[in-house]
């Protein structure tokens, strides 16, 4: 899956109610070229609509995912419906070790040099940093100065534009999060602005 990740690294935040509403940005997404996919938990349908978009995924190289995972039952249940990696707003260490003993990747939600350092310690494949419209694109450049190797990924604040994913990897980021400011627009758009996308990292 990580090296899926960095081959591929636009990865689409989204959440819907709607499985056919969320099936069809699934599929908007994967014709613009993404091949990691993260559904976030965000609302009560969240463990209904996600084990309906994993069982009738017809794309045998679309890796789907769930985001915005508190707590380890609720890891537990999105794993067992066919998650194949988990990624937090923030580091929780119970969430971790049940990733690390199902076999996937847990990408946990860091900040300040000291908590990546410590989410790398308990197992992280990847950190994300959030919100990255917060600290900028500089602020992963001056992070690579003492890591040069963590692996990162940043969400919140990179918009679907040459301009703004020039600069997010530029500075250092090895795959983005892609959220509202994809989502507004209706799917073919989505799928002819992921796919322009690709052509800027």
């Amino acid at each position: 899956m990580m090296s899926t990740l960095f081959e591929r690294p636009l990865v689409p935040v989204y959440y819907h109610s709607d499985f056919d509403t969320a099936k069809a940005v699934v599929d908007a997404c994967y014709r613009g070229g993404v091949r990691v996919f993260e559904f976030t938990n965000r609302g009560e349908q969240a463990l209904e609509v996600f084990s309906e978009l994993v069982a009738k995924n017809t794309y045998s190289d679309l890796l789907l995912g769930i985001g915005t995972i508190g707590d380890p039952q609720t890891a537990e249940k999105f794993i067992e419906a066919g998650a194949r990696f988990v990624v937090q707003p923030f580091t929780t260490a119970s969430v971790g070790k049940v990733c690390i003993e199902a076999g996937i990747p847990w990408i946990p939600g860091t900040l300040t040099p000291t908590e990546i350092h410590s989410a790398l310690q308990m197992g992280a494949s990847c950190v994300k940093i959030f919100p990255g419209n917060v600290v900028g694109p500089s602020y992963v450049k001056a992070l690579r100065g003492p890591m040069p190797d963590v692996k990162i990924m940043v969400t919140g604040g990179v918009e679907p534009t040459a301009a703004s994913l020039k600069e997010w990897f530029s500075a250092g980021v090895n795959a983005v999060g892609l959220g509202s400011q994809l989502f507004k627009n209706q799917p073919d758009q989505i799928a002819s602005i992921l796919e322009e996308c690709f052509t800027h990292i």
